[in-house]
């Protein structure tokens, strides 16, 4: 049970909105200024290459922080960690805004890189700090109705940024919403793990804490369950500009076709997660995101197979696998957070960083095997199966792995 608490904990609208923003702001970073290339490259006299390397500048670091953030929460508290990379994230955003070269521009983007997955982590640890059972359900289910968001107003607020002001205003922009979050933050948010439940920054005892959730066999699995189906998920994401332009025969502007009823689909299952949230058990809910995606993967395969006319049949699997994806994603969070719950800043960065491996692989070493869309469609069926073979091995081992 959470220990007692003296400071005022916020509401589950308002720790949802603080923590979905905290969230939202590494895929601003990345989508808000993906338009303005071309213009970035003309000001600053640089190649293409060079532009596109600042998206390696912030993604490098923020995979390599990725493992750490949780577990320097646990040492120094939350609060902290997440004033700190409101801090860093808006410092590094000005970086950008004023950087009168490439290699600024790239410093800036490291700095943002650094910053931005202190609140994916550390929010998540947070909530469950805070919050048990329905009600933790609950705000985990609107975090992700409110994030679904991010990817479709990004790439949006950028370019109307660029057409009205200028590249420079869009990090501006980030600046601003960051120093937003850091000033909402400081105000309103207390710290959530007590001095008593923190764990030193020790080598020794640290390696031991990495050690014990790497050979957590529930935890593991529970994780890989959930890299899985959000990994078969990307298989459509970053097959986007070939199962548009080729496969579909549509233009390089209607990427929207895909990704409009992608997101649809998880801002609906969001709200099916909500609903059904201390109605049904987490287990229950996995189980019927699962049984949703087993459909939706069936009648993708199917449609593909038949070579069905490509539109509107080869998209009406995606908002469908999509609902059922997100479904699952507040209780195999919970479950997950639980088995750890002494190191919960530590579980929340092993669980995030299985996912962002899993998108590494299929990126690396699948997407260039996907040279059909019936290739795409086995193998997003492919992973979700493999999500639920994990899950059910989570449930059998956790009597054994009970903490």
């Amino acid at each position: 049970m959470p220990a007692p608490r003296t400071e005022p904990v916020p509401g589950v609208a308002a720790m949802a909105a603080v923590v979905a923003g905290l969230s939202m702001l590494g895929q601003f970073a990345i989508a808000s200024y993906l338009p303005a290339f071309p213009v970035i490259a003309d000001d600053m006299h640089a190649t293409t290459a060079q532009v596109q390397q600042s998206l390696t500048a912030y993604l490098l670091p923020f995979a390599l922080m990725m493992p750490w953030h949780g577990a320097i929460s646990d040492a120094v508290g939350r609060r902290r960690m997440i004033l700190l990379g409101c801090a860093l994230f808006t410092f590094g955003s000005l970086v950008c805004a004023a950087a009168t070269g490439i290699w600024w521009l790239h410093a800036g983007r490291a700095l943002q890189g650094v910053s931005a997955g202190i609140g994916v982590i550390v929010g998540r640890a947070m909530v469950r700090d805070v919050f048990d059972g329905i009600k933790a359900q609950k705000v985990m289910a609107l975090v992700a109705m409110i994030f679904a968001l991010g990817p479709a107003l990004a790439p949006v607020c950028g370019g109307w940024l660029l057409l009205w002001i200028g590249w420079r205003s869009i990090f501006v922009f980030l600046a601003l919403v960051s120093a937003s979050l850091l000033a909402a933050c400081w105000l309103w948010v207390p710290e959530t793990l007590p001095p008593a439940r923190r764990h030193p920054l020790h080598p020794v005892s640290l390696a031991r804490a990495y050690g014990d959730m790497l050979a957590h066999g529930r935890f593991i699995a529970l994780a890989l369950a959930n890299a899985g189906v959000n990994v078969a998920i990307y298989v459509y994401v970053f097959t986007a500009p070939r199962f548009v332009t080729q496969y579909l025969g549509l233009g390089a502007q209607s990427f929207g076709w895909v990704f409009i009823p992608i997101v649809g689909g998880i801002l609906f299952g969001s709200f099916v997660s909500h609903r059904i949230a201390g109605r049904i058990s987490p287990v229950h809910s996995v189980l019927l995101g699962h049984a949703v995606m087993l459909l939706a993967g069936t009648f993708n395969l199917a449609v593909c197979a038949l070579h069905a006319p490509a539109m509107p049949w080869a998209l009406v699997a995606l908002p469908v696998f999509a609902a059922g994806m997100t479904i699952t994603q507040p209780s195999l969070q919970l479950l997950a957070l639980d088995c750890l719950p002494m190191r919960r800043g530590l579980a929340a960065s092993g669980y995030v960083t299985t996912q962002q491996f899993g998108n590494f692989l299929l990126s690396a070493l699948l997407v260039p095997l996907l040279d059909s869309i019936v290739k795409m469609a086995i193998c997003m069926a492919g992973l979700q199966l493999f999500g639920l073979v994990m899950f059910v091995a989570a449930q059998r081992r956790r009597v054994a792995d009970s903490p």
